[in-house]
Order: structure tokens, then sequence, then C-alpha cells
């Protein structure tokens, strides 16, 4: 039987204490608690047992054993690996879909209250795939962008547009390897039926379709998502918000938008501050509608809007639990079946709102752009004639200030203003070794892990050894919990080059770069600074990692793929899908080599699973350093730089003239 753990040895967060206390007196279990119970099957979690026929399910746990079929354990783990690949490709990927028929929409006036918002983003996006834009209309652009979108997902030859933007020497590789994706779907479906019993039965091969479907969602679907995201509702740039269930208001009807479509949330927004629904809430005795979001949803309405983040993705049972949600409306993906049978505890209205998600007693309405502002103001309405049942309420007074939005377009401004716009600064602070490198700390949150510690754990120690992070996903709120992305929060934790590289742009240690599927945007990042040169001549040069230390999700496994194909070294948190049991098979363990060693001696960029955080940092750090020698710069110095930025001016205005001269320039006089 699995320990039972405290409070606070399930999530870092006092938030989280305080409604996990409560959970506990009133005997309500939740995502913690049940993992706490359940202990995970060390067989299918390590990608052993196969189930994709009726023979079996086969379950191979001894030296030479094999299916039903003859399939070995190399073959069952690569097909599981590839199926899961597969399913979070598809996420994305039909998130992007969505995305591409909204615009459409918009472009033909058929989607009511969307308007294309950043019209310098649409025209720079329609010439990267030669769409004429001279003496043309937004909406005419808009509508031959969105039409070579949406062919891309059914597209059956050829290459997906959007792998022309990598690196010129990246796509050299793709087209060595024959891994660019031909069509989003088409590389879905072969994944399928590859690993359908009786086909693909070569692991190598198989793991390379991971490849081209992974990078079908990365160079493909989730790369459209975000530039479409960007089109209609505004590139984000930085604006303060806040973070935590303390968000939620006593004396306001609050309604928690979670999942992942911004269609839908971005229209609740409008819907909020319309004058009708706020008198509405008004006769209701409430003095307005307060918004907060869970999960990336929470990502894309706090920067964009500025709404408050109630939480990551492990906090949707905790925000009913408050009891002063009268309605949690949700989309796709990252939605817990508990939801409907907690909220029965509480008031809480739970109203699904995509056609391709019910839960079972939800309240469903579906939510159609061409009566986008009309439904969005409906599911108000009752959420408002919820409020007068509102019982007793516990509101943590928990949260904190953070800065979101730091996109690829306000980087690069940032580093080098209108006329000077590049990253050739962040280039030169990595050259000069102020900044180590740069890691990218994302991904889910799992309740077998104790919530937050390893996503915060990893950003502070590498903060101190001058890496620069950003962040997406549930790991970037994780790190807002704590106010890691205020610009002048934990900087006497930071690296002195570090802090004062954040000192002089005027930017946090750890940058918010969006949702999970504005990990696109960290491709974009790593393109650009290939392009400004000083870092190598492709991706898998640059001095950078990605990890997910708390990674729960099928759509974690493509993201890390893509990542891996475009060159970069990715590490993943806890348990291995496909680890084995080495103690007890001989061939236990291949497959874990192949995605290392084998990938990066295709790609430059490798794949591992790490259960040990220290072992994780110190392999980062490792990785970062061998890339600096690579490059030939200078080894990484933490003293070299000494005190630095603000706490180097304090120091020296304290000094009289001459001694001042001493400690700039070493002379006296």
């Amino acid at each position: 039987m699995p320990k039972k753990r405290t409070p606070q040895e399930q999530s870092t967060d006092p938030a989280a204490h305080q409604m996990l206390i409560k959970a506990e007196e009133l005997g309500i279990s939740t995502a913690f608690s049940r993992a706490d119970a359940m202990a995970p099957c060390n067989i299918g979690s390590a990608g052993m047992c196969c189930k994709i026929c009726g023979m079996g399910p086969c379950r191979l746990v001894k030296d030479g054993q094999v299916g039903v079929c003859g399939a070995t354990i190399d073959t069952i783990q690569a097909r599981n690996l590839v199926r899961g690949i597969a399913a979070g490709s598809a996420a994305h990927s039909d998130h992007g879909r969505d995305m591409a028929f909204t615009l459409k929409a918009v472009a033909n006036g058929t989607a009511e209250g969307y308007m294309i918002r950043d019209v310098a983003k649409l025209r720079i996006v329609a010439e990267k795939y030669d769409i004429p834009i001279k003496d043309r209309s937004p909406e005419e652009i808009a509508d031959e962008l969105a039409d070579l979108f949406i062919s891309q997902f059914g597209q059956q030859r050829g290459e997906v547009a959007p792998t022309r933007l990598a690196p010129e020497k990246r796509q050299k590789i793709w087209r060595e390897q024959n891994v660019i994706p031909r069509g989003i779907d088409r590389e879905v479906v072969e994944a399928l039926h590859r690993t359908h019993m009786g086909d693909d039965q070569d692991p190598v091969h198989i793991l390379n379709h991971a490849i081209r479907t992974s990078l079908a969602d990365g160079w493909g679907g989730s790369m459209i998502a975000t530039d479409v995201s960007d089109i209609l509702f505004g590139t984000p740039a930085p604006l303060l918000g806040s973070a935590n269930l303390g968000v939620l208001k006593d004396d306001m009807v609050n309604v928690v938008v979670h999942g992942h479509e911004p269609t839908l949330s971005e229209m609740i927004v409008a819907a909020s501050q319309d004058p009708e629904i706020i008198e509405y809430a008004k006769k209701a005795g409430a003095k307005g509608v307060n918004l907060a979001g869970i999960c990336c949803t929470a990502n894309e309405i706090l920067m964009r809007q500025g709404v408050p983040a109630a939480g990551n993705f492990l906090h949707q049972e905790l925000s009913i639990m408050t009891g002063a949600v009268e309605a949690m409306v949700v989309d796709v993906q990252c939605i817990m079946q508990a939801l409907v049978g907690l909220a029965e505890n509480f008031h809480t209205k739970v109203i699904t709102t995509s056609p391709k998600v019910k839960l079972k007693g939800a309240t469903h309405i579906e939510f159609e752009e061409g009566k986008a502002l009309t439904i969005a103001k409906n599911i108000l309405k009752e959420a408002i004639d919820n409020y007068k049942n509102r019982g007793d309420i516990t509101i943590p007074e928990n949260q904190e200030k953070l800065v979101p939005g730091f996109s690829h377009e306000y980087i690069n401004y940032m580093l080098g203003g209108s006329y000077r716009s590049s990253f050739r600064p962040l280039n030169d602070a990595i050259m000069s070794g102020r900044i180590r490198g740069v890691a990218a700390v994302v991904g889910c949150n799992n309740p077998r892990s104790q919530q937050d510690y390893l996503h915060n754990h990893v950003t502070r120690e590498l903060l101190k050894q001058d890496v620069l992070i950003v962040e997406t996903g549930c790991g970037a709120i994780a790190a807002a919990k704590v106010g890691l992305l205020l610009g002048e929060a934990g900087l006497e934790q930071v690296g002195p080059g570090l802090r004062e590289v954040c000192e002089t742009i005027g930017i946090p240690p750890v940058l918010h770069m969006g949702s999970c599927v504005d990990n696109t945007r960290i491709l974009t990042v790593l393109t650009q600074m290939v392009e400004d040169g000083g870092l190598g001549d492709d991706i898998s040069d640059i001095p950078a990692v990605g990890l997910a230390p708390e990674w729960m999700s099928e759509k974690a496994l493509a993201i890390g793929t893509y990542c891996v194909a475009s060159g970069a070294y990715v590490i993943f948190g806890g348990s291995s899908p496909i680890s084995g049991m080495p103690d007890k098979m001989a061939d236990s363990g291949i497959l874990s080599e192949y995605i290392s060693s084998g990938w990066e001696e295709l790609y430059g960029g490798k794949l591992e699973f790490e259960p040990d955080v220290d072992e994780l940092i110190r392999k980062t750090l490792e990785h970062i350093d061998k890339k600096r020698a690579a490059l030939g710069l200078p080894v990484y110095d933490a003293d070299r730089f000494g005190k630095g930025g603000d706490d180097r001016m304090k120091e020296l205005e304290s000094l009289s003239l001459a001694e001042r001269k001493v400690a700039l320039y070493g002379v006296e006089g």
C-alpha cells in the first residue's frame, strides 16, 4: 500500500495545503489522495504491456519473453511510445486546426465578436509563406493564410509548410533522414497504422516515425496554433498579472475557465466586460464577474488580457473546493473526470463547451464561433444565476504578482528596440559568459510528485548558475506562484552575470512564454539565435536544454520528441515509459539508449528520463558547458564578473571619486 502523504508532502504551495486539509476534513478525494491510494502498475509504466490486439494483453516480465505474436520487449515499448507521441501530436495539432478554421471564419465575417487584432503579425506570417500582402485587406490575406494552414492537415505529399522556417542545416538533416512531415494528419494516421498488430516490428524504424509524427506537431499544428492565436487575439507583450487561488473574490461571481482553447476563453473575457453582464451580476447581489484561469487556458488569457491564473493542472479540483466558484467552464485537454463528482459537494456548475469533450453529469453548452459572444454571455448568465446558491467559502489569501507575455516578438524588441531588434545581445551575453546557457522548464504537474517542487527547484538551481530560464504551461504557473516571474524577484539567488543582464534589460530571470502549445515560440527563438550569429549554424549548437520535470501527458512526449528532432537535449523527470526492468531482462534499456545516443547521432538532440532531480540538474549544466566548449566560448566562471548591476552601483555610490577610479579601472588619481 502506498504511503499516505501529508499536504506538505503533496504540494509545495501553501494555498494547496489549505485546500487539501479541507478535503481531508470533508472526506473528499483529490488527485493527490487518489495517487496515494493507487500504486502505479510497474509493468505498464515501463512500457512492457501490449494490448493492441485481442490475443493479449501480453505482459513481458522475464528475460527472453515475447508476446503471443512473438513481439519482443523493444518492439512493444517502441509501439507504446509512438502511440503516445501520436496522441499528443493529435491533441495539439487538432487545436491548431480549430484555430485555422476560426481564422477562416473571421476573414469571411462569420465569427461573431472576433476580429484580427495583430495585422502586423498577419502580414509578417503571410510573407513567410509567399502570400501576397501588397494592396490587400487584412481579411483577404487572412483568408488565403487560413486556406494554406487548413491544407496542411490533409496534405498527402510534399512538406508541411512551417518546416521551411527552421534553420537551413536543420531542414537538410530532416530531408536526409526522410522525416519531414508530409501532412499533419497523415503522420498521425501512419503512426497508428504502423503500430497495429502485424505491422512495423523494427523498433528503430518505428521510432524514426516518432520523429516525423512529432515534427508534424511542433513544426506544423502547434506552430499554426500559436501564430493564429497571435493574429486573432494579439501577440503577447509583458503586463502585470497575478496567480494562485487568492485571485478568487468573495464578493464577485467567480468563473474559472480551464482547458486549452483561446477562442472560448477570449470571448468569455469580452462578455464579462459587457455592461449587460455586469448589471446582471449586480442584480444577483455580486459586484461583477471575476474570471480566473486554470492550466493552459490560464496562460492564454493571462498573457494577453491580464486575467489572473487560479493555478496550474493540480489546482482544478482545489479551486472548486474553495466554495467560491460559480462555474468551471472547460473545453479540451487536461480536464479531470472527477470534477463533476467533486462539484456535487459544493454549488459549482461544471460546464463543458466542446463538441469533442463531454463529462457525464456536467452541463453542456456547445460553443460555436458563429454565435461566440452570445454563447459566452449565456454561459456567464448560468454562472451568475448560481451565485445565490453559494455556501461557506474558503479562499486562501495566497497570490503572487507576475509579468507574463514574453513572446518571441517582444524578446526581439526588448533586446534592440524598434529599429535594432535582434537576438544578438542575448547571443553576446552567452558568448561572453554572463549567461551560461538557456533552459526551457516546461510541462505538466504530476500528483505522484510534490506539486511544483521539481519545477521550482530545478529553476532556482539553474538560476544560481547563470542559466536564463524560459517557461511555458503549468511549469510557468508554478514559477509564478512563488514570485519568480517578477523582475526583482529572486535576483539575490541569481548568478552575477545573469543578474546584470536582467537588471540592464529590465526582465525577470524567468521568462513566461505562454501555454504548452507555445513551446513552438521557443523553437522560433532558438532559430533566430542561430540566424543572428555567434552560436553555431543550427539549434543543436546552442548551449540550451529542455526540461519537463513533472511530466504526465502524452502531449509532453510529443513536445519532447519534436524538440529532440530540432536538435535539443531534452530531459524528463520522473519515470520512463520505456525503462523496462534491467535486473530481469537483458533487452531492457535498448530503446532508452537509442533515443539518447542514437537520436543524438542522427539529429544532434537526445531524449532522456532522469528520476533524480540533482542528476537532472548536473546533466543540464554538463551539456551546456559541452556546447560552450564546442563553440570555443570561454569556460563558464561564476566569479568572472563578480558583483554587477544594481548591487555594484550601490557599492560604487558609497565610494569617493578616487576610490571609484580604483574600483573601476584599477588606477589611482
